[in-house]
């Protein structure tokens, strides 16, 4: 029986749109080094005891499902800042992946963050940081920015070691420079070389 093509998720929560932009741009980048792109997103979460959100988005990327999880080669992990740690909605989600963290079924796939901020320093490190720290404990191998990409000491806006950053403002009107854009699809193309690397040679150890 043949294997699945392998396919790089990039999964992420967006309040205003800088986020997902960022995740189209990393997505980008997977598809430029040969992988495919599977962008998805989470529903919000409400105080309230009730669905609040449709079971299919009105628009955008559609909602991330145990299974794009399980079956992903890699995952790229997106969340704007919320008082320097990820939004409630995107940890929401990855508290609900104990089945996947019991079965082992990320373990060793490559994982890489990415956020945006409304302030240059309103906790772009803390918040990648925080991300990172379930992908640990899931057993994946941490992806971050080497500093042989220029735009990492260039840059005026985001850009940080630990993965693909934006400065927003905070009116959320800031695009993305080329420096910030640059290195969203950088990150993308880094992980999927990872991840091409990493299938070449389980199966080659298969073999």
């Amino acid at each position: 029986m043949s294997q699945p093509t392998p396919y790089v998720l990039v999964l992420y929560y967006s309040r205003h749109g800088a986020t997902a932009k960022m995740a189209r741009l990393i997505a980008e980048g997977i598809e430029r080094s040969g992988l495919e792109a599977r962008i998805r997103t989470v529903p919000e979460v409400s105080p309230e005891n009730r669905a609040s959100s449709p079971s299919v988005p009105a628009s955008g990327a559609v909602y991330c499902t145990e299974d794009d999880l399980r079956q992903c080669a890699a995952l790229v992990l997106g969340s704007p800042t919320r008082f320097g740690n990820m939004a409630a909605p995107l940890k929401y989600f990855i508290d609900g992946t104990s089945s996947l963290w019991l079965a082992g079924s990320l373990v060793d796939k490559p994982a890489a963050v990415f956020t945006s901020t409304a302030s240059l320093h309103g906790g772009q490190e803390s918040t990648l940081l925080s991300m990172q720290l379930p992908l640990m404990h899931h057993g994946m191998v941490l992806v971050g920015l080497p500093y042989t990409n220029s735009e990492l000491t260039e840059t005026r806006g985001g850009g940080t070691p630990y993965g693909a950053s934006h400065h927003a403002g905070v009116d959320g009107a800031r695009a993305l420079d080329n420096h910030e854009s640059a290195l969203c699809r950088s990150l993308g193309q880094r992980i999927a070389m990872l991840t091409r690397k990493l299938h070449a040679g389980a199966a080659h150890v298969k073999s």
